[in-house]
């Protein structure tokens, strides 16, 4: 009941810890959904910089043709200067009057002109500073605005990811759940019912312990008082007898096998993995074959290598078979072990591909060592590979043999006694520890020559990923082996046992005691047989009449399953929809809420902007026109211009360079605002973002914890489990040896009796013949 209340503790955190998700998931939706109208807005903004660098190019277009108009307007002021000038040197002949007027006007005009070039040249700097800031800004504002975009496309493929992974992450969540209800339901049961078993066990135990107790003392009391003899003494007769069968043992050597059988498919996936990195090594290192032939020593070792397969594949499907042949009925020994030569024969054919291919390896090795950039330090690696390559098959022959040891009694019953199979088990176990060195020393030695390789100029991205999968392969195969070789040491003991099958005392041979488990196993096979008590048979009417109802109902009730199951469906579905339209509800009232405040800002910013639109345009009137007729307005790309029909005089040129001055004024200053906005804006993106990140950081660490618990959920479950199956494997056990007790002891007491019988005939004759006599 602990493990159960545990188990719904566990469920409701794992419902707690879902509505959480889902609520951080809706979250991040909304995340998305304001950073999608964030990104609108940004292109939105782009777009009205676009638009004004169009008019501003524009008014400098303008700009540069009044610039050319002013300069020739200056150029013929300067013709009329030297027109004016020749002249007043005609006019020196005629009198002194008029070349002074002359002068005096000839003075007004340079002075003019003076002012006119200096201010000229004033405007030209502030329009080309204004102009080389605004370019300036512009060019910084769009490599932000690219920065940003970029920013929010990768914030926005995470968000999408996230939203990917957690939704699934979300299902598996859902559907390990429903399993784990019904799993738990399921075990309930079981639990309730082998509560049930256990007390109804508990009666028939002592039921029978307590007839087997009365049995026990009434043949006890019979042998001691009428057996003359004890026929298990003669060894001859007690050979026919059925041999004791030790289940236990039984049991363990199949879970031994099983786990030896884990460790060596751990075995041959590393090897699988060794030699095709090796290959695909070979194919790359010293020469790529995909620019160069390579040389015909590793053409030939990548070839023997591409064969790997044929040899490993059969040493894991020859100890399946040999774990699927040890049943708990059976007696396993080495002598009654014949899939074992199978499983030896695949282990020396592997053995012999390890020696065919060693010296294509050496030579491979010696022509890296011949490369131009081979380091001294590299060359050294080499030839302590060649050494751990050398000691590994070496390693692999010595087991060879003492399998092929192990797989000679499987042929021969006479070949190995026990002192010999336990000298080959210490042998192996000794082996086996070697083998792990020399898969170290060689990892070791491989990953010193990786980390030199890194630093050779011509090493490539794959030919390093081809390095750390050997790197990896080479681990694995090291730890498999230490594996084996612990496995092997800690159950060494029961390796090298040899278990006596004996019917009453005494020793049988494996064989003989299988072969009379197997007669053992046909005989109760032909009783229960001829016990069998035959079906009564029905009449073909009626048969046929009961054919008919039943293909009826079964008609109906695969209908009906059919129903259920569109209706189920359509309930899912249903489910679905309404989730996603009560999503899309939320997601439309949030979206109209920023409409609304956005609406709110526009009406604000048009209330708040035009009478300043208005007061700019009428703003700083000339002084100098006051007197003038109605003010008209220019209308260009660049803005709205005052302008008033005075005559072409210096103080109408004034005024408009003054009014063109302000205007560019203005337009700068708008733009700072709007460069000041944009910097706002993009300040208020990046907090947003940080925020989503620690939004993610959170959900990660969240989904970390879940993915725990519900580890430890699936552990808890496989322990119940395991104890259910020991406790029914245990009450098994208990009633088939209570069963063969009674059966063993009816044989006797029938035995028995059947010598008092003879033994009360006996008696009866002598005691006719005393009274004849």
């Amino acid at each position: 009941m602990a493990n159960v209340t545990d188990l719904q503790s566990k469920y409701s955190k794992l419902a707690q810890e879902y509505s959480k998700l889902r609520a951080q998931n809706q979250v991040l939706k909304k995340a998305v959904v304001d950073e999608q109208t964030a990104s609108c807005s940004l292109k939105d903004e782009l777009k009205q910089k676009e638009q004004s660098l169009r008019k501003v190019e524009q008014e400098m277009d303008s700009l540069s043709f009044r610039n050319q108009q002013l300069t020739k307007r200056v150029e013929l002021l300067q013709e009329e200067l030297l027109l004016s000038e020749s002249k007043s040197k005609k006019s020196k002949n005629k009198g002194d009057s008029p070349s002074q007027v002359s002068l005096e006007t000839q003075s007004v005009f340079d002075e003019d002109l003076q002012k006119k070039i200096q201010e000229n040249e004033r405007l030209h700097i502030q329009f080309y500073e204004a102009d080389e800031q605004y370019r300036r800004q512009e060019a910084q504002l769009r490599a932000r605005l690219d920065q940003l975009e970029k920013e929010s496309e990768q914030h926005q493929a995470v968000v999408d990811a996230l939203n990917r992974k957690y939704t699934d992450a979300i299902e598996k969540l859902q559907n390990d759940k429903a399993h784990l209800e019904v799993k738990a339901q399921t075990l309930e049961r079981e639990a309730k019912d082998c509560r049930i078993r256990t007390e109804e066990c508990q009666q028939q135990l002592r039921k029978y312990q307590s007839e087997v107790s009365s049995q026990l003392k009434h043949s006890s009391s019979v042998i001691q008082e009428k057996v003359p003899f004890n026929d298990t003494q003669l060894s001859d007769y007690n050979s026919l007898n059925v041999p004791l069968h030790n289940r236990r043992h039984q049991l363990k050597a199949r879970d031994m096998v099983a786990q030896a059988l884990g460790f060596v498919q751990n075995l041959v996936s590393a090897l699988l993995n060794f030699h095709s990195y090796m290959e695909q090594r070979v194919h790359i290192y010293p020469l790529d074959s995909s620019i160069e032939a390579i040389s015909p020593v590793n053409l030939k070792f990548s070839q023997y290598l591409h064969e790997n397969a044929s040899y490993l594949r059969p040493l894991e499907e020859h100890l399946l078979q040999l774990h699927h042949s040890i049943t708990e009925d059976g007696i396993t020994a080495l002598e009654t072990l014949a899939k074992l030569q199978d499983f030896s024969r695949s282990f020396s054919s592997y053995s012999s591909f390890l020696q065919k291919i060693l010296p294509y390896q050496l030579q491979s090795l010696e022509e890296e060592c011949e490369v131009s950039l081979c380091t001294t330090a590299l060359a050294s690696k080499n030839r302590q590979l060649q050494k751990d390559m050398k000691k590994l098959t070496a390693v692999f022959q010595k087991l060879k043999s003492y399998v092929a040891l192990l797989a000679l009694p499987s042929v021969c019953s006479d070949a190995m006694c026990k002192s010999s199979a336990n000298t080959v088990f210490t042998q192996m176990s000794a082996c086996l520890h070697g083998l792990q060195d020399a898969a170290t020393e060689l990892s070791q030695h491989y990953s010193q020559k990786a980390s030199l390789e890194q630093d050779l100029p011509t090493v490539t991205q794959k030919f390093r990923t081809t390095n750390e999968c050997l790197l990896s392969s080479l681990a694995s195969l090291t730890n498999s082996c230490g594996k084996m070789a612990t496995f092997f040491s800690n159950n060494l003991d029961f390796l090298a046992l040899c278990p006596g099958y004996s019917p009453r005392g005494g020793f049988l041979n494996p064989r003989q005691a299988d072969s009379m488990m197997e007669n053992k196993r046909r005989a109760a096979t032909y009783m229960s047989t001829i016990r069998k008590v035959r079906s009564e048979s029905v009449p073909y009417r009626e048969a046929l009449a009961n054919r008919h109802v039943l293909t009826s109902s079964t008609e109906s009730r695969e209908g009906l399953m059919q129903q259920v199951a569109q209706s189920q469906e359509k309930i899912s579905r249903l489910e679905q929809e309404k989730e996603h339209w009560l999503l899309e509800a939320q997601l439309g009232q949030v979206r109209l809420q920023k409409e609304i405040q956005r609406i709110a800002q526009l009406e604000a910013q048009i209330t708040t902007g035009c009478p300043a639109e208005s007061h700019s345009a009428t703003d700083d009137p000339d002084p100098m026109c006051a007197d003038a007729p109605e003010p008209g307005q220019d209308t260009s790309l660049i803005g709205m211009l005052t302008v008033t029909p005075c005559s072409e005089s210096a103080a109408d040129q004034e005024s408009r360079e003054h009014l063109i001055k302000h205007h560019y004024m203005s337009r700068v200053s708008e733009l700072t605002t709007q460069l000041q906005m944009c910097d706002s804006k993009a300040v208020h993106f990046h907090a947003e973002c940080r925020a989503v990140a620690k939004r993610l950081a959170m959900a990660e660490k969240c989904r970390e914890t879940l993915t725990e618990e519900l580890k430890l959920a699936h552990q808890n479950i496989t322990r119940l489990q395991d104890e259910l199956s020991t406790t029914k494997r245990s009450y098994e056990d208990q009633l088939s040896m209570m069963s063969d007790h009674l059966c063993s002891m009816n044989d006797t007491l029938s035995k028995q009796r059947d010598e008092i019988d003879t033994l009360k005939l006996a008696s009866k004759g002598n005691s006719k013949k005393n009274k004849s006599r």
